[in-house]
């Protein structure tokens, strides 16, 4: 017999009652009934019941022993009585009687349950994440993670993607978000960088001639933390030769519906072929965000024409300083009373907005302060444009336009859930399209990036030399699924000559092209491929199949919200002695003076890795 088990505790059925077997495993729960104890044991696998009454030599030490305590356990598998069946354990059907229990490791007091779902204090799970890991739920997501990748990397391959692996330390970049520095012990004063992301890397992979690129690549980024995002954290990063934006679509689009659709359960998931385009400015026009949850069936109008000369003098007069009026609808609210506008109001005020307007309907009658200014007739006019029926309400943003947009894009989301109108159930993907090349800097008073720096606009030269930079387009896009933004990527700007000119736009000289990016342009004056490419973040994949809310709910050992492992203590100070070798002299913290300086600092966008 083998020195811990001959099954796992997922492996026996009714076709092995008689047999004699040895599991090994956690003690999950114990039940006492009155001379009859019941154990679950349970493994990676899943939970076998195991039984000792008065006759079983194991009784007296299964009895004594803690749960989480590790134990092998020799018995017989007998069948259960119909009415003790179990339909909801793959074991249900059996328990093994025990004959012998071995303690092979005693589990101190926990600080927390294992068994069970209970709520508990974040900071307590993440120091002791590996008895979190033992909960039915994280070991789930965690082990659900796995195959994600796998599953990933399987179908990368079936399309003749080729799997490389590329440095981890390597250099600065002055653009994009703020790096992890490694100081280097062999060369006082200088330090590596941990990579955002393996941009340069993989385009150098592309100028050496190697067709279609992929790995599983681990990101580091020192940003402040959301739900929906880690210091570090790891995305499906691919690269292909000789493409147009299409070809990457036509790339990734099986990948991932292919993968949704195999761990999505009973959800619908949007075919492959059939992710809708949407431009940017369309994007931000109906949905106000570019990454719209297209599962909500509310879209955004701009009404600003119905009121440039309107009864309403607020928003006449925000259209007349060059504002824009957003409308969202709410469909079939005439039983919703006051309240549920006027809260609507309340909570865009605590948002940080001036507030949302409404206009209130019902069986044709028109309500509320904007109604009653702007007339029944204008009121009619705006309704006959939407498509909106005699019951429904609407709400109306208003002021400059990337604040009405964002503030009706923040509307329709919570119209939409306080409606019930989020279909459930589903996945829906959509590509983000067109976005701009460039963006005007109201603080710096010039002509900036607005995305990615290194993407080929379109139109390529003759638009950068004949177009209003602010109005030409990138072969940049999005890939986004129920709200969340999965990927940025690009098709490349491979040419030298077009890199310099896009770069002197935005006010770079060639001198900084050459000092700041030396490795790529210098690989581009020696052939190099049309190509593109993305990255779709793991840990964003797996957190929407898990329909967990929270990134820290699919990554094994995660950090805190202020960027702390709980766990390992991490980060700690080191040695004197450390400091020495690595050439290091520690500062005083900032003093409070410098909080203004600290504060610009961390407004840097993220502009180069995908």
């Amino acid at each position: 017999m083998h020195a811990y088990r001959t099954h796992t505790c997922a492996a026996l059925s009714k076709a092995n009652v008689g047999e004699t077997v040895r599991l090994s495993g956690w003690v999950h729960r114990k039940r006492d009934h009155g001379g009859v104890l019941f154990v679950d044991l349970r493994d990676n696998y899943g939970i076998t019941q195991i039984v000792a009454d008065e006759d079983s030599p194991a009784l007296s030490l299964l009895d004594s022993v803690r749960v989480e305590s590790v134990v092998m356990i020799d018995g017989e598998v007998k069948a259960r009585n119909a009415s003790t069946v179990n339909p909801n354990l793959p074991t249900g059907e059996i328990e093994v009687f025990a004959r012998s229990v071995e303690v092979l490791s005693t589990a101190a007091e926990l600080p927390m349950p294992v068994a069970g779902e209970q709520e508990y204090p974040e900071e307590i799970r993440l120091k002791h994440r590996f008895l979190d890991l033992r909960r039915e739920t994280m070991h789930r997501n965690i082990l659900l993670r796995s195959q994600v990748i796998a599953s990933l990397r399987r179908r990368m391959i079936d399309q003749n993607f080729t799997e490389f692996q590329t440095p981890i330390l390597t250099a600065s970049s002055p653009e994009g978000a703020r790096d992890f520095l490694v100081p280097s012990r062999l060369h006082p004063g200088k330090f590596y960088a941990l990579p955002q992301a393996p941009q340069m890397f993989k385009q150098m992979l592309m100028v050496a001639g190697f067709d279609r690129y992929f790995q599983i690549a681990p990101c580091f980024r020192d940003e402040d933390l959301r739900a929906d995002r880690s210091l570090e954290f790891y995305q499906l990063d691919f690269e292909m030769s000789f493409v147009t934006q299409e070809d990457v679509f036509n790339a990734l689009e099986p990948v991932l519906a292919g993968c949704f659709e195999e761990f999505s359960g009973s959800k619908s998931v949007t075919p492959a072929g059939q992710f809708p385009r949407i431009p940017y400015r369309e994007a931000m026009l109906k949905y106000g965000s570019d990454k719209p949850d297209l599962r909500n069936p509310l879209v955004i109008t701009d009404v600003t024409d119905h009121f440039t000369q309107s009864g309403f003098g607020l928003f006449e007069k925000i259209v007349g300083s060059g504002g824009r009026v957003r409308a969202i609808p709410a469909p079939n609210t005439a039983d919703k009373s006051r309240k549920f506008f006027d809260d609507m109001n309340n909570w865009a005020r605590g948002e940080g907005f001036a507030g949302l307007g409404y206009v209130t309907r019902k069986g044709g009658e028109f309500g509320g302060p904007i109604a009653k200014n702007h007339g029944t007739e204008g009121m009619e006019n705006i309704y006959a444009e939407l498509g909106l029926g005699e019951d429904d309400g609407l709400f109306f943003a208003a002021g400059k336009e990337g604040e009405a947009a964002k503030l009706a894009g923040a509307a329709r989301t919570r119209v939409g859930e306080e409606l019930g109108l989020i279909e459930q159930g589903c996945f829906k993907f959509c590509w983000i399209v067109d976005f701009p090349m460039y963006e005007y800097d109201e603080d710096q008073k010039k002509i900036d990036f607005s995305h990615n720096p290194f993407s080929m606009p379109q139109g390529e030269m003759d638009a950068l030399e004949n177009q209003d930079p602010l109005d030409i387009l990138a072969w940049q896009y999005d890939i986004v699924c129920n709200g969340y933004e999965l990927s940025s990527g690009a098709i490349r700007n491979h040419r030298p000559d077009i890199m310099y000119k896009a770069f002197e736009i935005a006010g770079y000289s060639k001198e900084d092209v050459d000092a700041n990016f030396s490795g790529m342009i210098n690989a581009f004056k020696y052939g190099a491929p049309p190509h593109g490419g993305s990255a779709p973040g793991i840990d964003r994949i797996v957190m929407l199949l898990a329909d967990e809310p929270n990134i820290r709910e699919v990554i094994a050992f995660p950090m805190n919200q202020r960027g702390e492992d709980l766990m390992m203590s991490a980060p700690t100070p080191i040695s004197p002695k450390q400091l020495r070798e690595l050439h290091i002299r520690l500062a005083e913290p900032p003093k409070a003076g410098n909080a203004e300086k600290d504060a610009a600092e961390k407004t840097r966008v993220d502009r180069i890795g995908d």
